[in-house]
């Protein structure tokens, strides 16, 4: 079983940046895309930014220019850089991988509130 253990969640105002992170124990990593979700009360789960094995990002378009993903293979850890947050990205962030190899199986963090006050 792959676990994933967020970090770097909590309340900062507009403007303000967080960084969370990403860790799993699995070797799996390196084989894995990697990606960060979130799910704001009352709305549906959206991917907000996917970095693929080879390191090659790819972005919402409500984040581009804002946030950035990372990822350190030798610490199997990914990165959501995020700043000039703004309210609405308040929302439950979980970090998700997923195997490019079969079985391409895909695991979920518990997730991390971030919350944007205005």
């Amino acid at each position: 079983q792959v676990q994933l253990v967020e970090s770097g969640g909590g309340l900062v105002q507009a403007g303000g940046s967080l960084r969370l992170s990403c860790a799993t124990s699995s070797v799996m990593f390196r084989l894995s895309t990697m990606a960060w979700y979130r799910q704001a009360p009352g709305k549906q789960r959206e991917l907000v930014a996917a970095i693929s094995t080879a390191g090659v990002p790819d972005y919402a378009e409500s984040v581009k220019g804002r946030f950035t993903i990372s990822r350190d293979n030798a610490k199997n850890t990914v990165y959501l850089q995020m700043n000039s947050l703004k309210p609405e990205d308040t929302a439950v962030y979980s970090c998700n991988l997923r195997k490019i190899v079969p079985p391409r199986d895909s695991y979920w963090g518990q997730g991390t509130q971030v919350t944007v006050s205005s």
